[in-house]
């Protein structure tokens, strides 16, 4: 009997959707913690921070900002993976996201929020909201324009990236309904249904109503704002297929989505373009953002 689409036992799931199970190098996360780790501390020597600011009441609800230096920059917000209960990532390892954007006039926001399973996925989803509502109130204070945010996460970071993208904007918290002007979701997770079949369960925690509500592919509205998303050509085939599904899903509602395979890159590195400007990935993300601030 199927747990889900093809899938009768946890062990299938994990093998598709635990990417330590089956990457060639098996010290790939270890080394690339360690680039970002390295990345994240030049940056933040490099560049101006500001840091710690208090998006919302919890503890954990926490940004770094990277000011641009041009007036009115456009404003990049991250959100970094995990699989919603990694404790080991945080925001300060995400700053080399930064050493690409702000030199390119973009003013870069990365945050911290909760894990699972101290807090549920509907209250980490909130969070990133209230993220976007501060850097709406507040960004213009640091020399930002908060009419043009853009969002980029990756894994589960890509996971909420989509659910802002969805996220109702006039009717939850009376805010233009292009507050986030567009978004790049990398190697997301667009159905959460697999995830009560697997390994964490134990920490997520996940019921049905919360995989039915937390799922951006059930919930993709009809005027949307445009999307790219990419993953890593050596990702397992349940990675390709969620994005390639959202995708579709995205489209058949009458919204815009660009895709992008990344060659050699796999679930550990896909994002990683994303600090180096003359990758293929940074490239089109500019653009991308470009197209969707012309809008504002």
């Amino acid at each position: 009997m199927a747990l889900y689409r093809q899938f009768t036992t946890q062990e299938e799931i994990d093998l598709e959707y635990r990417p330590e199970l089956t990457a060639a190098d098996p010290l790939a996360f270890e080394r690339i913690v360690a680039w970002r780790r390295e990345r994240s501390e030049a940056a933040r020597r490099d560049l101006t921070l500001v840091a710690g600011l208090r998006y919302g009441p919890t503890r954990t609800e926490t940004l770094d900002l990277y000011p641009a230096s041009e007036p009115n920059a456009p404003i990049l917000l991250f959100l970094h993976g995990g699989y919603w209960s990694n404790r080991a990532l945080f925001k300060e390892l995400y700053g080399w996201v930064a050493a690409g954007f702000v030199p390119a006039g973009v003013t870069t926001a990365v945050i911290d929020y909760g894990c699972c399973p101290d807090v549920t996925i509907d209250e980490i989803t909130r969070q990133c909201r209230a993220a976007v509502a501060w850097l709406h109130a507040n960004g213009s204070g640091f020399g930002a324009d908060p009419g043009r945010i853009y969002v980029a996460g990756n894994s589960a970071g890509g996971h909420l990236a989509a659910m802002l993208a969805v996220t109702d904007w006039v009717g939850l918290y009376g805010l233009p309904k292009r507050t986030v002007a567009g978004a790049c979701p990398i190697s997301g997770l667009f159905d959460l249904e697999p995830f009560p079949y697997s390994w964490l369960q134990p920490k997520l925690q996940l019921t049905a109503a919360e995989v039915r509500r937390n799922s951006p592919i059930l919930r993709v509205p009809e005027d949307g704002p445009s999307l790219l998303v990419t993953w890593g050509a050596l990702e397992s085939c349940e990675f390709h297929r969620q994005s390639t599904d959202f995708v579709a899903a995205w489209r058949s509602a009458g919204n815009t989505a660009e895709t992008l395979v990344q060659p050699g890159r796999d679930h550990f590195d896909a994002n990683v373009g994303l600090g180096e400007p003359e990758s293929m990935l940074f490239h089109r993300v500019r653009e991308h953002m470009r197209a969707c601030f012309a809008g504002c």
